[in-house]
């Protein structure tokens, strides 16, 4: 296909992902359709798409765009692009050779991943865009320095595995160096709360290690002066950055080759695990209006980007005790001292696509059995009977609709598209400036399907047809 001059962007209606059509954002608002339009490209718009999240068919002709029907959008469109993948009747509309730009979820999806095919509907997945080459900030190269400096005594014995980590406080740096911790697979790994108290301190002693950034933990308490009294490791990520961090930053570019492919493009991982946190905690409250913040034992399996995005919630929250599982916490009967006690416990951890179904992390003899009645698990991962989450009770992702169920007394939700769920304007801004630099910054898809960059090539996932 030659180079891409017309683009339709497509209503959010219902579709199989978005029953009753209650997800209300557009896939680009009006000021990045601008961008797109001064960069040579006709783009129609759907009218009433950008309703849901405030934006008028008037601010979209503004932008240069023309507002055409349902019906017009799918027809003579070198690509249609929209959040959330076309409701069947929205594929056959389409001609073939059309490119598609969605979240597609082929796995989740089958019936209509095979109509895809059958129509000759070339396919980009938004979910599957990945950086090319790999991009990291100065924050995340600095967090993960800072801790693998903090554990190197530990790893340099073999001894990281018996290491109690605790990180005091969240930062940019911070989030990143506890990632890190996770991948060194300590014995545990907490987050804890700025105003600590020495009754937050479960470990201390040689094999456990506190981690905090001075210029924002002021130890008022003098928690780490009692921690040190009893032997237990202290590492100040904001000294290393002060002192070290802009040489750190410069040899560690000089010395590291970015890898192929890094996180994707097309996302609100954070903001995923902040609205299900946030989610999570609305509904514990509804079931234990007794529990304060500060009295809630909190778990979150995994400590990628959407977990952390949970995490970072429970801790904005006020949390005190929020628990991080890695792989080895959560097989067998690991994660069960975890689980039990436990208030909320939030998944982020996914599995390989050949685990799924096979391998449950949290399992339903778990909520029968060893979670505490009452509590909720959110699980942020989902999938569908084809597709199974580490969840078991989780047979297919709920919806807004009906976002939670309850299994032996326990409260569980997987909404399809957390960022909708109460942060939904603020994702759909950011879906849109991503959505803006894939077709016109460094992917430049609007050159079409036979240019696609790494970072692309790997998201066509059905195609390429003529």
């Amino acid at each position: 296909m030659p180079t891409i001059t017309s683009i339709g962007i497509a209503k959010e209606v219902e579709s199989p992902e978005n029953p009753g059509g209650l997800e209300k954002c557009v896939a680009m608002i009006p000021e990045d359709v601008k961008m797109v339009v001064e960069a040579g490209i006709k783009v129609s718009v759907e009218a009433g798409a950008g309703e849901g999240v405030g934006f008028s068919d008037s601010d979209y002709k503004q932008a240069g765009a023309e507002i055409v029907s349902h019906a017009a959008l799918y027809k003579a469109r070198d690509m249609v692009i929209k959040l959330k993948g076309p409701a069947l009747a929205d594929v056959k509309a389409m001609d073939r050779g059309t490119i598609l730009f969605c979240m597609a979820h082929f796995h989740s999806f089958p019936d209509r991943a095979k109509l895809l095919e059958e129509c000759g509907i070339n396919v980009i997945a938004m979910e599957e865009i990945l950086e090319s080459p790999k991009r990291q900030s100065a924050a995340e190269i600095l967090g993960r320095l800072g801790m693998a400096e903090a554990l190197a005594p530990a790893v340099s014995v073999g001894l990281a595995s018996e290491l109690d980590v605790r990180v005091i406080g969240w930062s940019d740096e911070l989030n990143y160096a506890l990632r890190r911790a996770g991948n060194r697979d300590p014995a545990s790994l907490k987050l804890l709360p700025l105003d600590l108290k020495m009754s937050d301190c479960d470990a201390m002693g040689d094999k456990a290690l506190y981690i905090y950034d001075s210029r924002e933990f002021k130890d008022e308490k003098a928690v780490l002066r009692s921690l040190a009294d009893k032997n237990t490791n202290l590492y100040d990520i904001g000294n290393f950055i002060d002192s070290e961090g802009a040489e750190a930053i410069t040899d560690y570019r000089e010395d590291h080759e970015p890898f192929e492919f890094g996180m994707r493009r097309i996302q609100c991982l954070h903001e995923t695990g902040m609205a299900g946190a946030r989610f999570g905690m609305e509904m514990l409250k509804r079931n234990k209006p007794e529990s304060a913040p500060a009295s809630i034992k909190a778990v979150v399996l995994g400590y990628g980007n959407v977990g952390r995005g949970a995490i970072h919630e429970l801790h904005q929250q006020g949390v005190r005790d929020i628990n991080i599982l890695g792989r080895t916490h959560t097989v067998a009967d690991a994660i069960v001292p975890f689980l039990e006690g436990a208030d909320i416990i939030i998944n982020g951890a996914d599995q390989p696509i050949e685990l799924r179904g096979k391998n449950f992390l949290i399992t339903n003899d778990h909520v029968k059995d060893v979670i505490p009645k009452g509590s909720v698990v959110i699980d942020l991962v989902g999938g569908s009977k084809t597709n199974r989450s580490p969840v078991e009770p989780v047979l297919e992702c709920t919806f807004l609709m009906d976002p939670d169920f309850e299994r032996d007394g326990i409260t569980i939700s997987a909404v399809r598209g957390w960022p909708m769920l109460g942060m939904m304007r603020e994702s759909n801004l950011k879906y849109s400036s991503q959505i803006k630099d894939i077709l016109i910054g460094p992917e430049n898809l609007i050159t079409g399907i036979e240019a696609l960059t790494n970072g692309v090539e790997r998201a066509l996932v059905c195609g390429p047809h003529a």
